[in-house]
């Protein structure tokens, strides 16, 4: 008689699984459908908006003279509050300003009396050039014997940085991928686990030699393989069909894969908790949404978590797919690598350790 496999065993219980997600049409829209409807929306509207000219006071711009306090009052023109150089430059990078104003007041009775450098990148060229016709303008409007005289008064200058354009889809596809990992890490482990438990299907596998590990890890595998399959579609359809930046190619691809699996991982964890604190399948979806919809909101998706009130930003970074999203975003976008990301890992682990070691007290079998 041939001796029991239980690497067979879970080959096969991996291929049954598959088969029963890919019949149902709830994970078939979380996975792909949902998420591609996002990214298909937010990809055909593109990068337009509302005429406004976003801006930001370079390092060193002298803020007490007379014409840098006129332009902090113009409607047009909204200021960022931020004066760190790193930050100023990164938002300059992911086009969340137009550019940096430098204003300086010259010496007494040298010509012209104000110098303004604007420093824009090259996606906003078109907009800093109306920007520079603006200030001109404002100069104008304050006295009308300036316009006989313009060039004595300011000197604009346009300086344009090559730097790369952060598109919208950039923003959306990680967040929307990233929610995709947490709707079917959660809602589909807590309905299989709670069904297999209520049908007695659990209770049938310990009349096999098949162990519990098994069974755990079969179920595992196989909402990974097909999450990940899930995730390479919206990857390729967003980079390919709306330029979706993978800054190094296919190492980009891969570490996204990489930690999206970590990620799927850690949302699991909620949905065995969930399986077994459900008293009926009715319960299952208030109980995700609990976990889901809070995340779904508040930990960037859909906007930046610097958008939210200050007091409500610290419960932001303390969800886990918060720091899936920054991941996903610093690897796509600037091309960092798994130890670049490394603090977003950590706090993905920590999550996941904890979740698990509450899972473990939590589950039943029967």
């Amino acid at each position: 008689m041939a001796q029991y496999s239980n690497f067979r065993a879970m080959r096969s219980m991996i291929k049954a699984s598959l088969q029963a997600i890919l019949k149902s049409p709830s994970a078939i829209v979380f996975t792909i459908a949902f998420p591609l409807i996002f990214i298909l929306v937010f990809g055909f509207l593109g990068n337009e908006s509302h005429f406004s000219i976003k801006v930001a006071s370079a390092p060193g711009s002298d803020t007490t003279s007379p014409l840098y306090n006129v332009l902090r009052h113009v409607e047009v023109l909204k200021w960022t509050g931020t004066k760190d150089t790193a930050d100023i430059k990164k938002l300059l990078q992911q086009g969340d300003i137009v550019a940096t104003l430098d204003v300086k007041k010259m010496p007494e009775g040298q010509k012209p009396e104000y110098t303004v450098v604007i420093n824009a990148a090259s996606s906003e060229i078109n907009k800093a050039k109306q920007l520079e016709a603006l200030i001109n303008n404002i100069v104008q409007m304050q006295d009308p014997e300036i316009r006989k005289r313009q060039s004595e008064i300011v000197a604009t200058t346009l300086k344009v940085a090559e730097v790369k354009e952060y598109k919208s889809i950039d923003f959306i596809l990680p967040g929307q991928l990233s929610f995709s990992l947490l709707a079917s890490g959660v809602f589909g482990t807590a309905f299989v686990f709670y069904n297999l438990r209520q049908t007695l299907v659990l209770k049938r596998f310990f009349a096999t030699p098949v162990r519990r590990e098994t069974i755990v890890l079969s179920e595992g595998i196989s909402r990974m393989l097909f999450q990940m399959l899930g995730s390479i579609i919206i990857i390729s359809l967003g980079h390919y069909a709306f330029g979706f930046t993978l800054a190094n190619g296919f190492i980009t691809f891969l570490n996204m894969l990489a930690v999206c699996a970590l990620g799927l991982l850690v949302f699991m964890g909620f949905g065995f908790i969930i399986s077994s604190i459900a008293k009926s399948e009715s319960a299952i979806p208030p109980f995700s949404n609990l976990i889901t919809l809070p995340q779904f909101l508040l930990a960037g998706t859909f906007f930046p978590i610097e958008s939210f009130p200050k007091w409500l930003q610290p419960f932001c970074k303390a969800l886990p797919l918060t720091y899936l999203n920054d991941a996903l975003r610093k690897i796509s976008f600037e091309g960092a690598n798994l130890w670049t990301v490394r603090f977003d890992i950590m706090v993905l682990t920590i999550w996941g350790v904890v979740v698990y070691a509450v899972a473990s007290k939590l589950f039943k079998w029967e």
